[in-house]
């Protein structure tokens, strides 16, 4: 496509590499059986803190306290090292997404319809997860008094507070403030949906620069994803021993009895994940006619990874490999949403924290209602699409929705015990999330090239740099007569 002065856009005459190349360490993570250390991991984790804790109280508590602090270092650098590189690699990998999109029109399609599929199923998955923990009622499974007690909490800091109501004529400012007026201190605060809304600007009107001026940025984005895959390797070395120090740590300052009663909370997120992943299968056998057992078998990898890491972001390369290689989605396709749903596709996570924030309703004796459940999905789906794709962040997002209908944050402390294992659970239906959209986004959307073609054409470039040494290629598209 030339615009009015004959001169090609970016998006026609770019071809930047995929990030799917960058997953050679993640496919030996696999090989190696990354998820099975993590179990051991875990399994060692919770023995180690059971000893030291006051459940068995082979040690005196302070030295308990100091030793467990220091056998959760490795876990806290590992979540540091994940958090700092996100938000780079999130803003890379979408600018490089946009640009491996075939043309604008492909880009217009594949937008809107990505967005809205995602926010359709966080919504969804919010709902499972309210269904499921009001049937099931986990909250009254806990010893709400000695719970109080232990955390500290009066009764009159208990009363809910009437939740704010929404005004319609505050809507246009909130909508203005999803814009960044300043992109850093967006990255700075982790606001992730002000720093996806200005990779996307920034990204789109690169594709539409003449390429010249934009393979330079394209260059150094390229650059800026190979090093936030080599920190992202330095933090994997990290991930047997930090699930194993996090747990340890857990489990000797809570002691087994309190972990015990929250099995029922763990079984109730864990049912609610396994109902969303199966409303998956059943979308993708209607949709795309493809077996539930196959997909299951084609994703398995790159799931367990997730598991392994806590993070879709991380996983990102091995996700897009697996969407073209085994799923069969083509490339331009994949490219552009993996990066974006391992964003704002938060459907796990958005399903946890309706589950948890009734489960903590329920602890405190606080009524929701229908109007509350309303604002949890509202509160849940706005900040789930705006949440960095690091471990541990359902966490800092379970705050806000527990403030918007007024059951107290002190109860976070009662589920901070068990939410290792459940953060990385989530983390797989994410990313399982964004594995279906892909497939889905590549039969809706289409190209005008077919799976097979696009291929081809991706090996033919990959030849080309091995010989060129250039990232990013300039291939001009003959002019149409």
């Amino acid at each position: 496509m030339a615009d009015k002065t004959g001169k090609f856009l970016a998006i026609e005459a770019l071809y930047p590499r995929s990030l799917k190349y960058l997953n050679t360490y993640l496919h030996s993570l696999v090989q190696g059986r990354l998820w099975l250390q993590v179990m051991v991991g875990m399994v060692l984790g919770i023995t180690v803190g059971i000893l030291i804790g006051p459940s068995v109280g082979w040690v005196e508590p302070t030295t308990a306290a100091t030793a467990s602090d220091w056998l959760a270092f490795p876990g806290k650098l590992f979540l540091a090292l994940i958090q700092m590189i996100v938000i780079p690699l999130v803003f890379a990998s979408i600018i490089r997404g946009l640009a491996a999109t075939e043309d604008l029109e492909q880009l217009r399609k594949i937008g809107l319809r990505v967005v809205l599929f995602f926010i359709a199923t966080t919504a969804l998955a919010i709902i499972i997860g309210l269904v499921v923990a009001s049937i099931i009622q986990p909250g009254t499974y806990i010893d709400s008094q000695a719970l109080q007690t232990t955390l500290g909490t009066s009764p009159a800091s208990l009363a809910q507070q009437v939740p704010g109501t929404l005004n319609l004529n505050e809507l246009p400012q909130k909508v203005i403030t999803l814009l960044p007026s300043n992109p850093l201190t967006s990255m700075v605060e982790n606001n992730m949906l002000q720093v996806v809304i200005f990779a996307m600007v920034v990204g789109i009107a690169l594709v539409m620069m003449v390429p010249a001026q934009a393979k330079p940025l394209l260059d150094l984005m390229g650059s800026l994803q190979e090093v936030c895959m080599t920190v992202v390797r330095w933090a994997m070395l990290l991930a047997p021993v930090a699930v194993f120090g996090l747990l340890a740590q857990l489990t000797a300052k809570l002691g087994l009895d309190a972990l015990l009663g929250m099995t029922v909370y763990v079984g109730t997120v864990l049912l609610g994940l396994l109902i969303m992943f199966c409303v998956y299968l059943i979308i993708l056998f209607i949709v795309a006619r493809q077996s539930p057992f196959m997909f299951i078998s084609s994703v398995k990898e790159v799931l367990l990874l997730a598991f392994s890491t806590s993070s879709s972001a991380a996983v990102m390369p091995l996700s897009i490999k697996t969407a073209e290689e085994k799923l069969g989605v083509r490339p331009s396709v994949a490219q552009f949403v993996i990066p974006l749903g391992a964003t704002i596709n938060m459907n796990g996570t958005a399903l946890y924290q309706g589950v948890a924030a009734l489960f903590l309703a329920q602890v405190f004796g606080i009524e929701i209602g229908m109007g509350g459940m309303a604002l949890i999905v509202l509160t849940s789906v706005g900040a789930s699409i705006g949440a960095p794709a690091t471990p541990g962040v359902g966490i800092v997002i379970l705050s806000m929705v527990l403030n918007t209908v007024g059951i107290p944050p002190a109860g976070i402390a009662l589920i901070m015990g068990v939410d290792r294992i459940l953060d990385m659970s989530r983390t797989a239906i994410n990313v399982s999330g964004d594995l279906v959209t892909a497939k889905l986004m590549d039969i809706w959307v289409g190209s005008t090239l077919t799976h097979k073609e696009e291929l081809i054409a991706e090996q033919q470039r990959e030849a080309t740099r091995k010989n060129t040494g250039e990232d990013v290629l300039t291939i001009v598209p003959e002019a149409k007569e």
